[in-house]
This record gives C-alpha cells, sequence and structure tokens, in this order.
C-alpha cells in the first residue's frame, strides 16, 4: 500500500513537511510507489539507496531497476552516510 490508499500525505501536510527520506524493503515495490506518490503530490524526496532491497530473478534485477528508476524520479540519491551528514545540524 502506498500513501494514495492512506493519510500519510494528510499528516505530512498537517506538521508542515515539504522533504521526505526514504528508505524500504522492496525498491522497485513500496519504495518506488511511494516515492512516485509523493513526488505527484509535490514532496521533495531523497531516497536512501543501501537501505533499500529488491529481489534478483533470472529475468532481472528489481534492485537495479529500481535505482535507475530512483534516479530519473528523485529529488537526491543518497547513502546512510550522505543521509546521516544531511541530517546533522551545520
Amino acid at each position: 500500500m502506498g500513501p494514495e490508499s492512506n493519510d500519510l500525505v494528510l499528516q505530512l501536510r498537517k506538521r508542515g513537511v515539504s522533504q521526505v527520506i526514504l528508505a524500504g524493503m522492496a525498491a522497485n515495490l513500496c519504495t518506488e510507489g511511494h516515492l512516485r506518490e509523493l513526488i505527484e503530490q509535490g514532496f521533495e524526496v531523497a531516497v536512501v539507496r543501501d537501505a533499500t532491497a529488491g529481489p534478483r530473478l533470472p529475468e532481472g534485477d528489481g534492485y537495479l531497476s529500481a535505482l535507475i528508476n530512483f534516479r530519473f524520479l528523485a529529488s537526491a540519491v543518497w547513502s546512510t552516510e550522505q543521509t546521516i551528514r544531511q541530517l546533522r545540524p551545520a
């Protein structure tokens, strides 16, 4: 389930949130679904590339395909280390 089927967007807007850092278990399914919906709703979204995973099948690599899509869609694609640096106060 993505944010289109719950009140995540409402809750973020009520709190004045406009930027989201996203990670998750199924990069090519849940993570990408949330990314797409949040972007469509006007949020700036960064994805933590090494805090997501994806299936690898004989027919293809779900993780690699998700990383390619993240590069096209997300505002940023960071490592965990880069994310921590971004969150530290200046």
